[in-house]
């Protein structure tokens, strides 16, 4: 299974590798590589003194980079939710994927199976159906997957979400024992991710959401374990909620993404007492290219950054507000408006899509107002959604 390519960075970033931030074209994707370590390091060590395995989401950088560094500084491996999210890192690099969906069309399983077959990395999958588990084990004897053990499978329960994933109790323990009965499967344990509690903005609101999200797990871990099947991880929670499933004694394997670039929606959670303190680190750089006696205009729209839950805000100059411009404008007003040509950084509200809007990620070190443009990070799956 031949790697796709990789495309040359744009001209108009590359040439600012080497030279201060201010030669940056715009719009561009910055990523603060001060801040962005500073949060590797804080996640890492939180987790580490707390005899957690950390999988971070990598569908929120979608960089075999920033993967492999994370795993470097201690993370078991890393999360996606799109079998090409997965194809994509691991002909990158990154050896240890779990796909934190289910996936049941016939030509993306087969995909998968390939490559469970011809790489080196370590995969798994989530599945909440019958269907599901067949059609993996088809597509594994398809390619050719022989022998025993060869991908990890995590029954889906829903602990609230109201997403995907089967009911607690009976219903897992009937997926596990179809798991455990197929020689090329390795049931792994319980994927138990409770999205809704992520962005719930207090803290005693996020706390009594995974409070109920552990009964379920607790009742479903019972049943499996007393029909004889060990349940080695439960894995899940995400960056509003970790440490309240690593609170409750019922994880042992955690999910967080966004804590390394902290977006703005995150950021209007109140943060929890025992939670590190995250910086924000991901931002888009802007100019100013029409100013009024009421507004100026930036370059950079809706095919800059993401806007499902919300407007970026403006870090600096500070004062500002961002109003909705369209694609390519975004409006700022204020008491104290910036000049034309004047630069402007945004924070995304939503990390996630926003970066899949990107080519790359251009490396900053030394900080937004005099730091050096040190590299570009490739977005290896950009637009993978397969």
């Amino acid at each position: 299974m031949k790697p796709l390519p990789e495309r040359p960075f744009p001209e108009r970033l590359a040439c600012a590798v080497g030279h201060g931030v201010a030669t940056l074209d715009t719009p561009a994707l910055v990523l603060d590589l001060d801040a962005m370590e500073r949060n590797l390091r804080r996640m890492a060590d939180w987790a580490r003194a707390r005899g957690l395995r950390l999988r971070p989401h990598a569908k929120m950088h979608k960089s075999a980079e920033l993967a492999r560094l994370q795993m470097a500084h201690g993370a078991v491996g890393v999360c996606v939710q799109k079998t090409d999210e997965a194809l994509a890192l691991a002909h990158a690099g990154v050896t240890d994927i779990f796909i934190s969906n289910e996936v049941i069309a016939p030509a993306k399983l087969l995909r998968l199976a390939r490559a469970v077959r011809e790489l080196p990395t370590r995969f798994g999958l989530a599945v909440d159906s019958e269907q599901g588990v067949h059609a993996l084990v088809s597509a594994l004897r398809q390619a050719g997957v022989a022998g025993h053990d060869r991908i990890d499978v995590c029954i889906e329960i829903d602990v609230g979400h109201g997403r995907c994933g089967v009911p607690p109790g009976p219903a897992a323990l009937a997926l596990a024992r179809l798991v455990t009965a197929a020689p090329v499967l390795r049931f792994a344990g319980l994927h138990a991710y409770h999205g809704r509690a992520q962005h719930q903005r207090s803290d005693a609101e996020r706390h009594a959401t995974i409070a109920q999200a552990a009964q379920a797990v607790t009742a479903t871990r019972h049943a499996l374990e007393a029909a004889g099947i060990a349940v080695p991880v439960v894995t899940g929670a995400g960056t509003g909620s970790f440490v309240h499933e690593a609170a409750s004694g019922v994880w042992n394997e955690i999910q967080p993404g966004s804590y390394l670039f902290l977006d703005a929606d995150y950021a209007a959670n109140e943060a929890s007492p025992d939670a590190p303190a995250f910086e924000h680190a991901l931002f888009v750089k802007a100019q100013v290219i029409s100013r009024s006696a009421d507004r100026a205009v930036c370059d950079a729209g809706h095919k800059s950054h993401a806007i499902d839950t919300g407007l970026p805000t403006v870090w600096l100059p500070q004062g500002l507000s961002f109003g909705n411009g369209g694609d390519e404008h975004g409006v700022l007003r204020g008491e104290h408006l910036p000049e034309l040509g004047e630069t402007v950084w945004l924070v995304p509200n939503h990390c996630d899509p926003t970066v899949n809007l990107h080519e790359a990620l251009v490396g900053v070190r030394g900080g937004l107002s005099a730091g050096v443009v040190e590299r570009l990070i490739r977005v290896d799956a950009r637009g993978a959604v397969g």
